[in-house]
């Protein structure tokens, strides 16, 4: 999702400088494998939220991770996994 908005705004040279930015993270990328996706849609099919968000929901539930955002259509979902809260810059949830 990051990625498509860098390259909308930005363009794909300075997509291709936030890839090897992300590559830098101690982060995982995590394949979206038939498991996986089947997962994400088992969710899509019983919730209103956003295939991207449903992916986020199923690979926490996978992991027994929270998900980290401060997107309110989460709220949809809290009570399938954990949810970490951001709060806008602003302060105000």
């Amino acid at each position: 999702e990051v990625l498509y908005i860098i390259e909308r705004e930005k363009g794909l040279t300075e997509t291709l400088l936030a890839i090897a930015a992300i590559d830098q993270l101690p982060l995982e990328v995590v394949p979206a494998d038939r498991e996986l996706t089947f997962a994400a849609a088992h969710i899509k099919a019983r919730y209103p939220l956003a295939y991207a968000d449903c992916f986020a929901v199923a690979l926490a539930q996978e992991f027994e991770a929270a998900v980290l955002t401060g997107d309110p259509e989460f709220r949809k979902v809290s009570h399938l996994v954990d949810v970490d809260w951001l709060l806008p810059i602003d302060g105000v949830p």
